[in-house]
């Protein structure tokens, strides 16, 4: 069972708080293993500041780390963006920087991707559609993208312990093949785009370490996350296919799981953890009347579908709550 120090998680996502928690939760038994106590702590354990800490420590892309970098991860952000650099131009170098600062002056924070792989060009065109999202959108994106960059890391501490201590041992060279193999199978099923093989079966590669259907809710007028308020999901199983306005509707929702949002505003588990989820007509209700008595709204519903071409996606529906208002959107 593999153990590392604070500072060896820490170059893997440059929160302290999640370092630590990495700590606490290890040994791990695989690569695997150590992958999914990461995604569970990042997005349920790491409040804001730990999201924004790990942000900060990331180079801007199109630059290189800092001398103060952990030289693991210095030596990790170079190879990540390898391809950047090699496919770009001094023009696309500074069109970068240029898009990057108005970039971070607008949200408080640097362009965050998973650069592996991806040219100069393929990343400028990224920052260009993301840059018109609201805030709160984009910070759930580049959070995402942490993880990603996250998991590659993982894989290349894990296979580099193997490696350190196999030579001439033609056990431990058999670990790192099967090491290899994971980092392989772990990030295909992450960035993979394709949930059908050629042949048409289905992938057999668990990604999932969190219900397909999550939300948060946030509290606009004190600038914080809502804690406490009551969440409760439903499935529409009503005689008709889905629910007319105007028609009553008793009976047609069935419930699928209830919770209570936690201090950073984020609800505990709504339903299974399930690969593929049934197609179909939620509801995602808020008892807001509870959590604030003198509001306008006594309780809050939003009403979404999920179609058979999107079972294998992650819904996300935080809400943006002040006292006479709210705001939804949906997260991928």
């Amino acid at each position: 069972m593999e153990r590392y120090e604070e500072e060896e998680y820490l170059a893997c996502c440059g929160s302290t708080q999640f370092a630590k928690e990495m700590v606490k939760a290890s040994p791990f038994a695989s690569v695997q293993e150590a992958v999914s106590a990461a995604r569970d702590i990042w997005f349920n354990k790491v409040d804001v500041n730990g999201w924004l800490e790990a942000f900060s420590a990331h180079p801007q892309i199109g630059q290189s780390p800092s001398p103060d970098h952990i030289a693991a991860a210095a030596q990790w952000s170079k190879g990540e963006q390898s391809t950047a650099l090699a496919t770009a131009t001094s023009s696309t170098l500074q069109e970068l920087s240029d898009w990057n600062a108005r970039y971070r002056h607008k949200f408080g924070f640097i362009f965050l991707i998973c650069a592996s792989g991806r040219s100069s060009a393929e990343i400028l065109a990224e920052l260009k559609k993301r840059y018109p999202n609201r805030p709160i959108v984009e910070f759930e994106i580049a959070a995402q993208e942490q993880m990603k960059v996250t998991e590659l890391r993982l894989v290349k501490l894990f296979s580099s312990k193997i490696k350190s201590t196999s030579k001439g041992n033609e056990h431990a060279t058999v670990s790192v093949k099967k090491a290899e193999e994971d980092r392989v199978s772990i990030i295909s099923g992450h960035l993979t785009t394709t949930i059908e093989s050629s042949s048409g079966k289905a992938s057999q590669i668990s990604t999932r370490t969190r219900p397909p259907i999550t939300t948060h809710v946030l509290d606009v007028s004190r600038g914080s996350p809502a804690a406490g308020v009551e969440v409760c999901l439903e499935i529409w199983k009503g005689t008709q296919p889905r629910p007319l306005f105007g028609e009553p509707d008793v009976g047609g929702w069935v419930f699928q799981g209830s919770s209570t949002t936690d201090a950073d505003g984020r609800s505990g588990q709504l339903m299974n953890i399930v690969d593929v989820v049934n197609p179909g007509i939620y509801r995602i209700s808020f008892n807001t009347g509870k959590y604030c008595p003198s509001g306008f709204f006594p309780c809050v519903s939003i009403v979404f579908e999920i179609k058979e071409s999107q079972n294998r996606e992650h819904f996300h529906v935080p809400l943006l709550l002040s006292p006479f208002s709210f705001t939804t959107y949906r997260g991928s």
